[in-house]
């Protein structure tokens, strides 16, 4: 891989790329050269996953142009290389301090309302509850352990599915853990847009605050601030079923991961904590 990484077109000297672990479906370098830092991803198509790279080349294009996202620099098949910010990987404990929200959520909410102007070629819609049936056949496909599950889990996705309703599209990131978002000191970037596409923002929200282990209370005012209205039955009901479906999504990810495209990761580790939220939220979702 890193003799690879040397030979691509765009250095102006030569380079010793420096793997960075913890890509969950992909292999990332950091690369100096003439003085300046970039960020090397390998990978490709992932079709089990939905993932596409021209779809990500596309967006991470749209999001640098629209000022949330570092600048590519070059790409061809199986690489990508933008710059490197230097700064803070941001962790859960980060996320949850309120002067960060303050300044996340407009951050999340310009991508919604920016990128989209800026998309050049065709992008993807991404949407879990097919992305949960999809990962449903490959498992029964398997004969995989879990496929005994699967008629609950699928009869509970479709449950989900029908509590959202009809959205409204934008386009959205859709995996916001804390690690994708990068703090220069000056301000935040997001980065690792290899699952964006066409979605509703409250999926984004969902993640956000499920990923990031947000309190309910942070949680409303959240969605208040996005939204600049109180926080209705119904919208707080659509979230939970957002919340409950991204979390089936990475409870079904990691075995189908763990089968395809296994990395040095503890999948089932993975699986059990997605699983018992999931769960939690399931009952949660019922009782509203």
């Amino acid at each position: 891989m890193k003799d690879k990484i040397c030979r691509l077109g765009c250095w102006k000297g030569n380079v010793t790329p420096e793997e960075i672990k913890g890509g969950h479906s992909n292999h990332n370098f950091f690369v100096e050269d003439g003085g300046e830092s970039f960020f090397v991803r390998l990978g490709h198509d992932l079709d089990v996953h939905c993932v596409m790279r021209s779809n990500e080349l596309a967006i991470s294009r749209a999001a640098h142009a629209a000022g949330i996202s570092p600048e590519v620099v070059w790409h061809e098949p199986g690489v990508m290389v933008t710059r490197y910010i230097q700064g803070k990987t941001l962790t859960k404990q980060d996320i949850a301090k309120q002067n960060n929200l303050n300044r996340l959520v407009p951050l999340i909410q310009e991508c919604h309302r920016q990128i989209i102007h800026h998309i050049r070629g065709p992008v993807l819609m991404f949407w879990v509850f097919h992305v949960c049936r999809n990962y449903a056949a490959i498992l029964r496909d398997s004969n995989h352990p879990l496929s005994v599950q699967l008629p609950r889990l699928m009869n509970i996705n479709s449950a989900l599915e029908k509590a959202v309703g009809n959205i409204k599209p934008v386009v959205t990131h859709n995996d916001l853990l804390a690690s994708n978002f990068i703090d220069d000191g000056q301000r935040f970037w997001i980065i690792d847009w290899e699952y964006a596409g066409f979605n509703t923002a409250l999926f984004d929200l969902a993640c956000f605050c499920s990923f990031c282990d947000l309190h309910p209370d942070q949680e409303d005012r959240i969605l208040a601030t996005y939204f600049q209205s109180r926080v209705t039955d119904e919208l707080r009901r659509r979230f939970i079923a957002l919340k409950c479906a991204s979390e089936l999504w990475t409870y079904l990810w990691s075995p189908v991961a763990e089968s395809h495209y296994a990395l040095d990761l503890d999948y089932q580790k993975i699986a059990r904590g997605h699983q018992l939220n999931f769960e939690r939220l399931w009952v949660e979702f019922k009782q509203i």
